[in-house]
C-alpha cells in the first residue's frame, strides 16, 4: 500500500476541454482513497510560488461540463531552470505534497520527469487537443476539438459552395497533423497538408484542385495543419495560379474552448481516476495512457521516449477519398 497522504494536482501548458473532468476525477477519487488533495493554481508557476489550496468534494462540483481549467494554466519559463525546479520542490515540501498529478501535454510531462528525477513522486494525465502524446492513443480534449473544427468547416463549406470558392482552413496541431487529417477525411477535403508529410505545391495542391474543377466541381476545401502554417499566403498563391477565388480561415483558439464531448468527459474521468488509484497502490512516476483501448500506466521515462506516427492507412484513405 501507499505511504502517500497528500497529493497535488495541476494543469499545465495549453488548455483542453475535459481538463476539468480530469481534475474532478483526481479530487474525488483521491478523497475516496483517503488522500488530502491540494489544487495548484497556474501550473508549475503556482507550484513555484506556493499558490495552492485544499480541495474538497464541493470544490469540483458543477465543472465536468465546462471547458478550460478551473486551476488555470500558464507556460512557466522559470521551471525550465534548475533554480525554478528546486524552488518548486521546496514549496512542495512546505505544503506536504507527497505526489503531484500533472494534467497536460508533452512539455508538461518533461517538467514532471524533471521532478521525478529529483525524488518527487509524479503522475501524468495527457490533456492536449493535439493528440500528440507518443505513448497514448488518445489525449483529453482531442474529440471536442475535432467536433469544433468540423462544425466550423461545415459552415465554411456552405459559403464556399455559394460563392464557388476555394477555402483554405488552418487548424491547430503544432508539429502533429492528427486534427487536420481526421477532419480532412470527415469533411471530404480535396487537399490535406500535414507537417508529417512533405508536399509539392503544384502536384499536391494545385493539381487536385484543377482536376476537380475539370470534373465539374465548383468549390474546394484545403486543410493545412498549424505546423505547416501559411494559410493566407497559400490562399493567395492558389487564387493567382488557378484563377479560383480563394479565402483563408485560421480557426485559432476557438479549437481549445467549448463544453467537452461525452467521450472527453468519460476519458478524462477514467484517466484522472486511474492516476489516483495507482498512487493509492504505491505506484508513481508514470504517464496514464490509452493502449489498445485500455487505460494503463507507463513509466514516465519510457513514455517520453515513445514516438507516435500518423497511421499510413489513414493517409492513403485521405488521398483516395479526395479524388
Amino acid at each position: 500500500m501507499s505511504d502517500i497522504k497528500t497529493i497535488g494536482v495541476l494543469t499545465s501548458g495549453g488548455d483542453a476541454p475535459g481538463m476539468n473532468a480530469a481534475i474532478r476525477a483526481v479530487v474525488r477519487t483521491g478523497i475516496y482513497h483517503g488522500f488530502k488533495v491540494m489544487g495548484i493554481y497556474r501550473g508549475y508557476n503556482g507550484l513555484i510560488n506556493g499558490d495552492m489550496f485544499e480541495m474538497d468534494l464541493r470544490s469540483v462540483s458543477d465543472i465536468i461540463h465546462r471547458g478550460g481549467t478551473i486551476l488555470k494554466t500558464v507556460r512557466c519559463q522559470a521551471f525550465k531552470t534548475e533554480e525554478g525546479i528546486q524552488k518548486a520542490i521546496s514549496m512542495a515540501q512546505v505544503f506536504g505534497l507527497d505526489a503531484i498529478v500533472v494534467i497536460g501535454g508533452d512539455g508538461s510531462f518533461k517538467g514532471a520527469r524533471d521532478l521525478s528525477r529529483r525524488g518527487v513522486k509524479v503522475m501524468g494525465v495527457p490533456g492536449t487537443i493535439d493528440n500528440d502524446i507518443g505513448c497514448s492513443e488518445y489525449t483529453i480534449g482531442y474529440d471536442t476539438c475535432l467536433n469544433t473544427v468540423q462544425d466550423a468547416l461545415d459552415k465554411i463549406r456552405d459559403t464556399a459552395y455559394s460563392h464557388e470558392r476555394c477555402s483554405v482552413l488552418e487548424v491547430m496541431g503544432r508539429h502533429a497533423g492528427y486534427i487536420a487529417l481526421n477532419v480532412g477525411i470527415a469533411s471530404g477535403a480535396e487537399v490535406v497538408i500535414l507537417p508529417e508529410r512533405p508536399f509539392d505545391f503544384n502536384k499536391d495542391i494545385i493539381k487536385p484542385i484543377l482536376e476537380g474543377r475539370n470534373r465539374g466541381k465548383k468549390h474546394y476545401i484545403v486543410i493545412v495543419a498549424e505546423g505547416v502554417g501559411g494559410a493566407v499566403n497559400l490562399a493567395e498563391k492558389i487564387e493567382e495560379i488557378t484563377g479560383i477565388e480563394t479565402r483563408a480561415t485560421i480557426l485559432g483558439h476557438i479549437q481549445r474552448g467549448g463544453s467537452p464531448t461525452v467521450r472527453d468527459r468519460v476519458m478524462a474521468s477514467m484517466m484522472g481516476a486511474k492516476a489516483t488509484e495507482l498512487l493509492a497502490n504505491g505506484i508513481y512516476n508514470q504517464i496514464i495512457a490509452v493502449k489498445a483501448g485500455e487505460i494503463v500506466g507507463i513509466d514516465i521515462e519510457e513514455a517520453l521516449e515513445t514516438k507516435k506516427e500518423i497511421p499510413k492507412d489513414m493517409l492513403e484513405l485521405s488521398t483516395i477519398l479526395s479524388l
